[in-house]
């Protein structure tokens, strides 16, 4: 890895865990100043509850520590990977749940809300667990890209089913991101992603439901 290229990791690594990071798409359009739909939904998401408004703010804080986690995976990955091919594959996921990241940390601003004060910590795990994870060869880093995308698609599954009807910004938001994570997953198996042995499936949803029930709430 040449110099260039550690700054810039070592820049995106920064970014990620302070929250300050670039979008290369825009905001879902529901959540878009300018939308078509913009007066009815700001008329109704002013009608948000404060317990629907707590309620959404902690799935989205969730949801960016989910997004610091995937930049920590990725990195670790490109890292651990001689392949250029799929260098090339993690980073354009990389760029893209980057997305996610600046998407969620606007709308946690938008509901009056904050990241993660625990972001340093899930980036740090979040890094050495993808290095590991690498170091197992290319078809296993893969499989367990896949693995963990189908798992946060089935978390995003449940926000929709729990976010306030009317929090139409968080909703167009949390879908645009499942369907990224569901075309991740989808690359990573054709891309040659062998099946990840199920005791590991399940110490990955095990420290899953460990981060998103603390990350709720601090």
């Amino acid at each position: 890895m040449t110099l260039d290229e550690v700054i810039s990791e070592f820049d995106r690594g920064l970014r990620s865990m302070t929250g300050v990071s670039r979008m290369s798409r825009p905001i879902p359009e529901s959540a878009m100043p300018g939308s078509d739909m913009q007066g009815d939904v700001l008329a109704e998401e002013s009608q948000l509850t404060e317990k629907e408004r707590a309620h959404s703010a902690g799935l989205m804080r969730v949801n960016h520590v989910g997004e610091v986690c995937a930049q920590a995976l990725y990195q670790a990955q490109k890292l651990a990977t001689n392949s250029p091919e799929l260098k090339a594959g993690f980073e354009q996921a990389a760029r893209e749940e980057e997305d996610h990241l600046a998407w969620t940390s606007t709308r946690l601003k938008d509901l009056e809300s904050r990241p993660s004060l625990l972001n340093p910590f899930w980036y740090a795990g979040a890094l050495a667990i993808g290095f590991v994870a690498g170091r197992f060869g290319d078809r296993a880093s893969l499989g367990f890209m896949a693995e963990t995308e189908r798992q946060v698609e089935q978390h995003l599954d449940g926000h929709m089913k729990t976010l306030p009807a009317n929090d139409h910004a968080s909703r167009a938001i949390v879908e645009q991101m499942r369907l990224d994570e569901s075309a991740h997953a989808a690359a990573a198996i054709g891309a040659g992603g062998g099946e990840v042995p199920f005791p590991v499936r399940a110490l990955m949803r095990a420290a899953s439901k460990v981060m998103t029930r603390t990350a709720y709430y601090i």
